[in-house]
C-alpha cells in the first residue's frame, strides 16, 4: 500500500510548468515540513569541491569510474547469485532469467535518475540529500530511515549468511568451532525451549527438526552467565562485522582497494562457473520455459530485486569520487549491465543443467556441480560465496555512516554522527555505530528479517528518487553533465499502461480470478491486495498527469515499475515497514525537526 505521503510529496507536479529552462532544483523553501534546501545550501554545506576534500578534516578523493563499478558490483553480487537465484528458479523455472531483465529495466529507470541527481548534487547522502533537494524535509528524512532497511538491517542479515557459509566451509575442512559460537543466543533459547516441550510431551527427538536440535545442544553446552542466561552467540558474525568495520573506518583508499580484490576473485569464479556449466547444460531442461505461468516468475520478484540492491549504494561515496558528475552516472549503468548479463546467463545455466525443481536449495550453484559430479568446483563456489558476502558487508557499511554523516550536517542527527577522522578522512563516529547496530544483533538474534522487508525500504527510495526527477525536471531541460533522456510521456504513458492491462487480462486471467474472488470474500481476504488496488488508482492519476504536463517517460516508468514490485511484496511487509517508519518519524519530531539547520537558518 503505498504511503498517503507520497500524494503530498508529490503535489508540486499539479503546480504549472515553469516558462523558464532553469529547472535543475525547485526553488528552496525555508518553512513547514516540506522545507526544501537550494542546491547553493547543499553543495557548500560541507564544500563539494575537490579542494575542500582530503584536507582539513574533510573526506578524501580516491575514487575513479574503475573503483565505482567495482563497488557497484561487489553490491549486487552477493546472496542474489549463490543463494536466493535457486529458490527464484525453482518456482518460475527457465522464465525467471527473464524476469532479472524485466527487474533490471525496472533497476536502469532508477538507475538513470540516481545517475542524473549525482550529476547535480555530487554529495554524500544518495536519496536522502536527492529527496531534501526536491521533495522537502519530511521526504529526505524518512528516505534515511528507510535506507537504515536497506544497509544496516539488511548487514545483519548478510552477516549471519556469511557466517553459516564460513563454518560450513570449516566444516568442510573438518574445523569445526563449538556449536555455541555458531548461532545467536535467540535463536538457541527458542530451540532449546521447543525441544524441552517435545521431551515433555513424551515425543522422540525424531520429531525435531536439525536446526531445533542444534539449539539444543548449543544451549546445553553454552557457559552459563546468571539469570538463566548462556552464553551463545554467533562469534564468526561478530567478527566479520569487525574487521570490515575497522577497514572502513581506516580510510575509502584501503576500502576501494579491498573491493577491487574481491570483485576480481569473484568475476573469476562466476566465469569459471558458466564457462564449466554450459558443457553439462541438457537443453530439454528449459522446456517448459514457464511451467508456473507468469504467477509462478512473478512469485520470485521479490528475491530477484533483491539480488540487485546496492547498485545505489556508490551514490553515497559522491565526496570521495574524483570527478563524481561524470564517473557516478557511468558507474552505475556499467554495474547494472554487467550484474543483468551475468544474472541471466548463470540462471540459464542452472536451470539448464538441473531440473528446475531441484533448485530450492540455499546453495544452488555448489549444489548442481555437486548433482553432475564437479565436486571440485562446488567446493570453489562455497569459497566464493564466502568472499561474496564480505564484498556486500564492505559496500553496505561504507553507504550507512555516509548517510548518517549527511543527516548530521543538516541538523537531523546529532552533531557526533557527521565527524570526520582528521587521520583517515572517514565518519568515524558514524562507522563506528554503524559497526555496533550490525555487529551486535548478528551476534545474538535469530534475525528472520525476510527479504521483503529489507527490498520495500530499497524500492520506496528508488520511488521517490524517480518522482524526484519528475518534479525537478519533468521536461529533460536540466543542464547537468547528465539527464535522463526526455520522451514526451504525454501519449505513451497511457499506452503503455493499456498496452500493460490488455496483456494481463490475456495472460494472467487465473491471477484476476483470484483477485475478483479476494476482494469478494471479506476484509481478511481483500486487504491482501489493498496495496494492488491503491497502485492502480496511482497508474490513473499519473496517466492524467504525464497526459497534461507532457512528463518525461523513463522517470513516470521507473516510478512505476517500483511501486508496482512494492505491491508484490505483501500487506504484512508493509505493516512492518510502516511501523518502521512511526518509529521513524517519532525521532524526527522530537529531535530533527527543533534542531535542523534549515529550520534554525529561517528562525535566525
Amino acid at each position: 500500500m503505498q504511503p498517503p505521503g507520497i500524494i503530498l510529496y508529490l503535489l508540486p507536479l499539479f503546480q504549472p510548468l515553469p516558462n523558464t529552462l532553469s529547472t535543475q532544483i525547485p526553488p528552496a523553501r525555508s518553512t513547514g515540513l516540506f522545507r526544501r534546501k537550494s542546491l547553493d545550501d547543499i553543495l557548500h554545506n560541507p564544500p563539494a569541491d575537490a579542494d575542500g576534500h582530503g584536507h582539513g578534516g574533510g573526506l578524501a578523493r580516491h575514487l575513479t569510474v574503475r573503483d565505482l563499478t567495482a563497488l557497484g558490483i561487489a553490491a549486487v553480487i552477493g546472496a542474489g547469485i549463490f543463494s536466493t537465484i535457486g529458490n527464484a528458479s525453482h518456482d518460475g523455472g527457465p522464465a525467471v532469467s527473464l524476469l532479472f531483465v524485466f527487474t533490471a529495466i525496472a533497476c536502469a529507470f532508477s538507475a538513470l535518475c540516481y545517475a542524473q541527481f549525482a550529476a547535480t548534487i555530487p554529495v554524500s547522502g544518495s536519496a536522502y540529500t536527492y529527496a531534501y533537494a526536491s521533495f522537502g524535509e519530511l521526504a529526505a528524512w524518512i528516505i534515511g530511515w528507510a535506507l537504515i532497511m536497506e544497509y544496516a538491517v539488511g548487514n545483519i542479515v548478510v552477516a549471519i549468511s556469511w557466517s553459516d557459509y564460513f563454518t560450513g566451509l570449516l566444516s568442510g575442512v573438518g574445523l569445526d568451532l563449538p556449536v555455541w559460537l555458531t548461532m545467536g543466543m535467540q535463536s538457541a533459547h527458542k530451540y532449546h525451549n521447543e525441544v524441552l516441550a517435545l521431551m515433555q510431551a513424551g515425543k522422540p527427538l525424531t520429531e525435531a527438526s536439525p536446526a531445533q536440535l542444534e539449539g539444543y545442544k548449543a544451549w546445553a553446552a553454552a557457559p552459563e552467565l546468571g539469570g538463566g542466561l548462556r552464553l551463545v552467540l554467533d562469534l564468526p558474525a561478530g567478527l566479520i562485522t569487525l574487521a570490515i568495520t575497522a577497514l572502513v573506518y581506516v580510510g575509502i583508499k584501503e576500502s576501494k582497494n579491498a573491493s577491487n580484490l574481491l570483485v576480481a576473485l569473484k568475476l573469476v569464479v562466476v566465469a569459471v562457473v558458466i564457462l564449466v556449466g554450459a558443457f553439462y547444460v541438457q537443453p530439454e531442461n528449459w522446456s517448459p520455459f514457464a511451467p508456473n505461468g507468469i504467477g509462478g516468475v512473478l512469485k520470485g520478484v521479490s528475491a530477484v530485486f533483491f539480488a540487485y540492491i546496492g547498485f545505489d549504494a556508490i551514490s553515497t561515496t559522491a565526496e570521495e569520487c574524483k570527478n563524481p558528475q561524470r564517473d557516478l552516472p557511468r558507474a552505475m549503468i556499467y554495474a547494472l549491465i554487467i550484474c543483468t548479463i551475468l544474472y541471466v546467463i548463470i540462471t540459464l545455466v542452472l536451470t539448464g543443467m538441473v531440473n528446475y525443481k531441484e533448485l530450492a536449495v540455499g546453495d544452488p550453484l555448489a549444489y548442481v556441480f555437486n548433482k553432475v559430479g564437479v565436486k571440485w568446483l562446488g567446493g570453489v563456489v562455497a569459497v566464493s560465496a564466502v568472499l561474496a558476502m564480505a564484498s556486500v558487508l564492505l559496500v553496505f557499511q561504507i553507504g550507512q555512516p555516509r548517510i548518517w554523516m549527511t543527516m548530521s550536517r543538516d541538523g537531523l542527527l546529532p552533531p557526533v554522527f557527521s565527524r570526520v577522522h582528521p587521520r583517515f578522512h572517514t565518519p568515524s563516529f558514524s562507522t563506528i555505530v554503524t559497526g555496533f547496530c550490525v555487529g551486535v544483533p548478528a551476534m545474538l538474534l535469530n534475525m528472520d528479517l525476510v527479504i521483503d522487508l529489507t527490498s520495500i525500504g530499497t524500492l520506496f527510495a528508488f520511488a521517490l528518487v524517480c518522482g524526484g526527477i519528475l518534479i525537478i525536471d519533468p521536461l529533460g531541460q536540466s543542464d547537468a553533465r547528465f539527464k535522463v533522456p526526455y520522451i514526451n510521456g504525454q501519449f505513451l504513458v497511457p499506452l503503455v499502461l493499456l498496452v500493460g492491462a490488455v496483456l494481463l487480462a490475456v495472460y494472467n486471467q487465473a491471477g484476476i480470478k483470484e483477485f475478483t474472488a479476494a476482494l469478494g470474500s471479506g476484509y481478511e481476504e481483500a486487504r491482501h491486495y489493498i496495496p494492488m488496488l491503491v497502485f492502480f488508482g496511482f497508474c490513473l492519476g499519473l496517466a492524467w498527469l504525464s497526459f497534461r504536463k507532457r512528463l518525461s517517460l523513463l522517470p513516470v516508468l521507473g516510478l512505476l515499475t517500483n511501486l508496482y514490485l512494492m505491491t508484490q511484496l505483501g500487506i504484512n511487509n508493509w505493516l512492518l515497514f510502516f511501523g518502521w517508519l512511526i518509529i521513524g518519524l517519532a525521532l524526527y519530531f522530537n529531535y530533527g525537526y527543533k534542531h535542523s539547520k534549515l529550520g534554525l537558518k529561517k528562525a535566525a
